[in-house]
């Protein structure tokens, strides 16, 4: 008789979008805990994803699942500015005081895109310029505002026609410096010809409302580009009174080892969108900017029937309270710089590893063909289903899928680590062995 796991899995391609059910590698759980999941057969999995970049400080953290029980018994709906409620204004003061600069105002959404959308509109609207400029490589979202400035795949934007109101220039990549120049300065060079030839054949500086960007490409490959080049684009928005969006959906909350990327880079934008590690899994975000700013943006230019739900803003708040109590930024910084250096050695014993990027608890593993040193997305993906095998779960991401992501949970241990990496270090092992006797593969 057909159990009713094998039921669920099978009719899962009829009743769910295969741009929902799709993804990799479709593991059936049946708990979170901590930064482990459990699964149908019983076995238990080190989580190195944190549902991507969300659950920062562990799966069904103790405080968190108190905090929505202790929510629900008040409230389980807004709508925002129909009703007001205690858990959104805290949590707007609270947010206040640990984000950069003077961006303290917020209108609160449930998910990143969402956040983006809110962070275009408002740049147009305060502006009245009509054009956007993104980065190449850069992942925004998936709905057709927030898709206009989307480019890690092309295959996200087929058949959408996004919006001509922007335009593109590459992000930093010092992989292209010639030999004997200073990566840094090279790509701050490339930068300002880059724009220079965007103002001169393009469109003129003036017509620009924003600049947006992620500090640290997420979906695009985990690419963390120099310091100075994140000044650079802060001092060309400056120049042209052009405003700055950082997306700080995936970097934000502790990822990078700071609060947000903002404070990592030491660079303020002007906008803000934030989302993923806010709530710790509950559906939230906010765009955000200084009070003078927002204040521009009256009543009716932009709304939600969702956003800042009373229990998600209540988590939100137990969420910033466990990670001060547990020291949390300072446990991403010391975690992520041990778990690179483990990961130099494992380099030195895999040719299959290209690069490792990394800045706090975002760390990039590249998978290259070793004998053409290209992008090894298919490489990639036999590697991950070996080491979900043996019990680690991480993800993917790069133009060409060949990026593996390492993005545990920020209260990950180091003992945590050396398991997890322990196991990648075996999968690895074994695909290079079938690169070597491809007819046992």
């Amino acid at each position: 008789m057909e159990n009713k796991w094998d039921h669920l899995v099978k009719n899962m391609p009829n009743r769910l979008a295969p741009s929902m059910a799709k993804d990799h590698p479709n593991l059936p759980v049946v708990k979170e805990e901590g930064c482990y999941y459990y699964g149908v057969d019983g076995k238990e999995y080190l989580d190195f994803t944190s549902g991507i970049a969300v659950t920062n400080v562990g799966h069904r953290h103790p405080k968190v699942v108190q905090a929505i029980k202790d929510a629900a018994d008040g409230l389980m709906h807004g709508p925002s500015g129909v009703i007001m409620y205690e858990s959104i204004l805290r949590l707007a003061d609270e947010l206040a005081d640990i984000l950069p600069g003077e961006l303290d105002c917020f209108f609160f959404a449930n998910s990143g895109t969402e956040a983006i959308e809110g962070a275009l509109k408002l740049a147009k609207y305060v502006t009245k310029r009509p054009y956007v400029i993104s980065f190449t490589g850069c992942f925004h979202g998936r709905s057709l505002g927030a898709l206009s400035v989307t480019t890690s795949k092309s295959k996200y934007r087929k058949f959408m026609q996004p919006s001509g109101l922007t335009y593109q220039v590459p992000y930093a990549n010092v992989k292209e410096c010639p030999a004997g120049m200073d990566p840094e300065t090279y790509v701050i060079e490339k930068l300002e010809k880059d724009f220079a030839s965007l103002f001169s054949h393009q469109v003129t500086p003036e017509e620009v409302a924003c600049v947006i960007l992620e500090p640290v490409l997420g979906e695009g490959g985990y690419v963390v580009p120099p310091k100075g080049w994140l000044k650079k684009v802060r001092e060309i928005c400056d120049r042209h009174n052009i405003l700055l969006i950082f997306d700080e959906v995936q970097t934000g909350f502790g990822r990078t080892g700071q609060w947000f990327a903002a404070q990592t880079f030491d660079v303020t934008p002007d906008i803000m969108a934030i989302a993923k590690g806010i709530a710790n899994g509950l559906p939230l975000s906010a765009t955000v900017a200084s009070a003078e700013l927002m204040k521009q943006w009256p009543l009716g230019s932009h709304g939600t029937t969702f956003g800042g739900n009373p229990i998600a803003c209540s988590v939100a708040l137990a969420t910033l309270e466990v990670m001060k109590e547990e020291n949390l930024l300072e446990n991403t910084r010391n975690m992520g710089s041990y778990a690179v250096g483990q990961l130099e050695q494992i380099k030195e014993r895999h040719p299959v590893i290209g690069s490792i990027r990394a800045v706090g608890l975002m760390i990039g593993i590249e998978i290259i063909d070793p004998v053409t040193g290209g992008p090894n997305g298919e490489g990639l993906l036999k590697i991950l289903d070996l080491a979900l095998e043996k019990g680690v779960l991480f993800y993917l991401c790069g133009n060409h899928g060949e990026v593996i992501r390492m993005i545990p949970p920020l209260i990950v241990t180091k003992e945590q680590i050396d398991a997890g990496l322990q196991m990648l270090d075996e999968a690895l092992t074994e695909y290079e062995a079938t690169l070597l006797n491809p007819v046992n593969n």
